[in-house]
């Protein structure tokens, strides 16, 4: 892909909600060496309200897939507010994707897809998938995803 993250964002006319503030004692994002982590991510609203419910219960498994993806646009917002941009970032490295879930569901990739999708439309299949887990579990507030991740910077 020989567009730069930051046109794709433009091209692909994202709407980023703004970026949350930490939610306790830690840092929203942390470089260290040649790397970005970024601290776990909720389902913000364009308004800076929180996507709430959970998979299996108030939500089906396309909604849940929607708010990954709304994740996804919200770590993007992140990224570029306490980083600056996304331009500096080479490629996805791990995704850790948790499902607020009940515990017969079982669709946790299909539902961490939509970050990982949003990934590869911002930074290329090749840059934008990196290694990835999902797992179902109880999440604060009752968001129904949240997702924490880290990228290879460009030297």
């Amino acid at each position: 892909m020989n567009t730069s993250p930051s046109k794709r964002v433009e091209e692909l006319k994202l709407q980023l909600p703004p970026a949350p503030p930490p939610a306790g004692v830690y840092r929203p994002v942390l470089v260290v060496d040649n790397f970005l982590y970024v601290s776990g991510q909720g389902t913000v609203n364009l308004d800076g309200s929180l996507m709430k419910g959970r998979a299996g219960d108030d939500l089906d498994v396309d909604q849940a897939k929607l708010a990954a993806r709304q994740v996804g646009l919200t770590m993007l917002s992140t990224i570029i507010t306490h980083f600056g941009s996304l331009d500096k970032i080479k490629r996805v490295v791990k995704v850790l994707g948790m499902v607020n879930c009940t515990p017969d569901f079982g669709k946790h990739p299909f539902v961490i897809n939509g970050f990982s999708e949003l990934m590869a439309d911002v930074f290329g299949k090749e840059n934008g998938i990196g290694v990835r887990s999902a797992v179902g579990m109880m999440l604060p507030e009752n968001i129904p995803v949240e997702i924490e991740a880290m990228f290879e910077l460009h030297p």
